[in-house]
């Protein structure tokens, strides 16, 4: 609960930025992190929070693989490393099953968008409309803001 009013704005800038100039800026993945460290210690056992930094190191590493093997880009490698501290490692496949689900329902959300003239003609400039390839900034900042809001609730 402690750190969803500050992930909020930083997620929703994350898939706004993406889906229209399909990049992540670097800035919201350091105010993210910066989140982290500053409200982490209030939110979480000083231990746990200490743990936590290396589920950064170690999906940053696997985002570089990942980015080097041309399977993500390298603005979403960075936000998913930026947003693994806040996910204790017992939530981890739940949250790659929320990963998944959220997904499927952004993409489908984001095609059916790009298809209506509508949606489409209210922000004719997104980059996402054109570009073959998908804004995983909107599932990835969804993913995090859904967990810490399900995290929260329960």
């Amino acid at each position: 609960m402690w750190f969803l009013p500050f992930v909020l704005p930083i997620c929703l800038w994350v898939a706004w930025s993406d889906m229209a100039r399909m990049k992540i800026p670097n800035l919201a993945c350091g105010a993210l992190v910066l989140v982290f460290l500053v409200v982490g210690p209030i939110a979480l056992p000083l231990g746990l929070w200490g743990w936590q930094w290396v589920h950064l190191a170690v999906i940053l590493a696997a985002g570089f693989v990942a980015n080097l093997a041309g399977v993500m880009g390298a603005g979403d490698a960075k936000f998913a490393a930026a947003a693994a501290p806040f996910v204790p490692l017992p939530d981890a496949m739940p949250v790659v099953y929320l990963l998944a689900a959220v997904l499927l329902a952004a993409f489908a959300a984001h095609r059916a968008a790009r298809a209506l003239p509508a949606l489409r003609n209210r922000v004719p400039e997104w980059e996402s409309w054109t570009r073959r390839d998908f804004p995983m900034g909107l599932p990835l900042a969804g993913t995090l803001l859904f967990y810490l809001i399900l995290a929260a609730a329960l």
